[in-house]
């Protein structure tokens, strides 16, 4: 066994040796490993290549256009509000003011996320949810979509509180008028845009609107503004203007106009006051009324300013300027007399009728009796160019060129269309339709003693450049003749005796017109008008006053619209400090 074991380990030794040494060594193993480091070495080289030309081409080649998108993803161009000029009453007395107060806006984008938490927003808006979401469907591809307009500020905070995504709030300001619906047809009002929509509001729009800026800012990705880039622009504030109104005599005047009419329970009412000699317009009211810092449930015709806007047929109001005429034409003198009998005059198919035959009566008892048959003598003795040239001068018939929206010029016939009816008629005011400012300021060119003022919303500085403006229609002779009759209007035994001022002469003159309706006038519905200077002696302020159908114990001017004259110029007159003329009244 030893020697079998020497020998098997003896044989084998030499037979491996053989084996390996007919095993043949490769000459090429190494050059597989060397190809692919030199292939994976040339690749990174051409990615890192590619990386280098890219980054090239986007950080020097198409840098702008990077930083363009950017800018879009980030940076925005916000405006900044304007705050609106301010309207003022002639004592600096606000009567529109801008307030700042927050709106709340959304990103559709954004905000759809949130959509779990609407709920707590809509509660907080007073909105219901299917209102938002038919509000977002079809502006998904807006970036700024309003959700609520004005807010007051502890609602604001709420929001802001509430944290949601793409739910901002902006500065806006919202106009406030504080004497409410007291001055709201004069000044009309501005909608949510603080744009203009009616009144002096509107009118003046151009100069109450301000400039808004504009400053670029970056914005997160919620929207919020993180830094301000660049003030772009600076707003500028709109101008603040002092009107010619007197808040004391438009508080006045729309506290007795709306006590009247509720008393006399007509359908409407208006009343204007003006500065005689500066043509101002000191007050104006209408009835009904409106609220313009509440405008949600309000008819739209009531924001016409019924003074500018409505025209009428004026009535005996008419009657000073036919006498005016008869005076200008040399042919009638205060003294001249004219008879009445037998209290009516057949024209044709037409009839004019006195309250009762007056016989022969001089021109003041024409004004005072209110007499139609002698107003129609006198305009037919007087060519009908004459009395048409009168009423056109003293702006009857023609737009005021006062500025205000929606005034209307009326209607004055052209003379060579008067036939013998119409001649008569239209002295006594029938067939001419005018407004309520085209008539206070024919009485203010009596008043001022033949001169006609332009009219004013806007204060006048100097009376004295507002009495160059003005433009003579009559001779100052003529316009103290024709104050002086009016006096005994007011007087006992006149037709406007309740319109009479303790301590103050009053001249005036009463109207009672039968509307027209289907075509032809009305046996039950009148408009009952007075128009009033004071004080006679001195004139400085005149007034007239409308109401439309009184349903009351009266529908008389005199009885219905003259003791709103007496009430509203009483408080004026002592308001003003105008110094009593009639002592001899206490």
């Amino acid at each position: 066994m030893p020697v079998l074991f020497t020998r098997t380990r003896h044989n084998a030794l030499p037979r491996q040796r053989r084996f390996l040494k007919k095993r043949p060594v490769p000459q090429t193993q190494t050059l597989p490993f060397w190809g692919r480091r030199q292939w994976v070495l040339g690749i990174f080289v051409l990615i890192i290549g590619v990386l280098l030309c890219r980054a090239v081409y986007l950080q020097v080649i198409n840098a702008n256009f990077l930083q363009s998108q950017g800018n879009a993803r980030h940076l925005r161009t916000l405006s900044i509000a304007a705050h609106r000029g301010m309207l003022m009453d002639r004592n600096g007395e606000p009567l529109a003011i801008s307030t700042p107060v927050e709106s709340v806006w959304v990103n559709p984008a954004q905000f759809v996320t949130a959509r779990q938490k609407w709920a707590m927003l809509t509660k907080l808006l007073d909105i219901k949810t299917s209102e938002l979401e038919a509000l977002l469907a079809k502006r998904m591809h807006r970036e700024f979509v309003y959700l609520k307009r004005h807010i007051s500020p502890s609602l604001a905070s709420k929001v802001q509180a509430l944290k949601l995504p793409g739910v901002f709030l902006r500065r806006e300001y919202r106009r406030y008028y504080p004497s409410g619906e007291v001055s709201a047809h004069v000044l009309g009002f501005a909608n949510v845009d603080d744009h203009g929509q009616e009144g002096l509001e509107l009118a003046l729009n151009n100069f109450l609107m301000g400039m808004p800026g504009a400053k670029r800012v970056i914005q997160d990705q919620t929207g919020q503004v993180i830094a301000l880039v660049k003030s772009l622009r600076i707003p500028r504030s709109g101008q603040n203007i002092r009107l010619s109104i007197d808040r004391r005599l438009q508080y006045l005047a729309y506290r007795e106009l709306k006590a009247a009419v509720l008393r006399s329970r007509a359908r409407a009412g208006a009343a204007i006051i003006l500065e005689v000699h500066t043509g101002e317009v000191l007050a104006m009211v209408n009835q009904p009324a409106f609220n313009p810092n509440n405008r949600r449930e309000l008819l739209s015709e009531r924001y016409r300013s019924r003074a500018v806007t409505d025209v009428f047929e004026p009535g005996s109001t008419i009657k000073p300027f036919t006498i005016a005429a008869a005076l200008e034409s040399g042919k009638y003198a205060p003294s001249s007399r004219v008879n009445t009998h037998p209290g009516f005059l057949r024209l044709g198919k037409y009839t004019v009728r006195d309250s009762r035959n007056y016989g022969v009566i001089s021109l003041a008892t024409v004004i005072k009796k209110s007499s139609n048959v002698g107003a129609s003598k006198i305009a037919l003795s007087l060519k009908p160019k004459r009395l048409w040239q009168t009423l056109m001068q003293v702006g009857l018939g023609r737009i005021s060129g006062c500025g205000f929206p929606g005034e209307v010029a009326g209607h004055l016939p052209y003379f060579s269309e008067w036939h013998t009816a119409r001649r008569a008629s239209i002295s006594f005011g029938y067939g001419v339709s005018v407004t309520l400012l085209q008539l206070a300021r024919a009485y203010a060119a009596l008043g001022n003693e033949g001169i006609l003022p332009p009219v004013h919303f806007i204060r006048v500085n100097e009376e004295k450049t507002a009495k160059e403006q003005g433009e003579r229609v009559m001779q100052a002779k003529t316009a103290r003749q024709v104050v002086h009759m009016l006096k005994a209007v007011v007087k006992p035994g006149g037709t406007g005796s309740l319109a009479q001022i303790s301590r103050f002469s009053v001249a005036g003159k009463t109207g009672t017109v039968r509307k027209v309706v289907a075509g032809k006038y009305s046996d039950s519905d009148y408009l009952a008008l007075f128009a009033g200077i004071v004080p006679a002696s001195a004139p400085r302020l005149v007034m007239v006053v409308l109401i439309d159908e009184p349903r009351a114990d009266s529908y008389y001017g005199g009885k219905v619209a003259a003791p709103v004259f007496a009430k509203v110029m009483s408080g004026a007159l002592r308001l003003l400090n105008i110094p009593p003329d009639n002592l001899t009244g206490l």
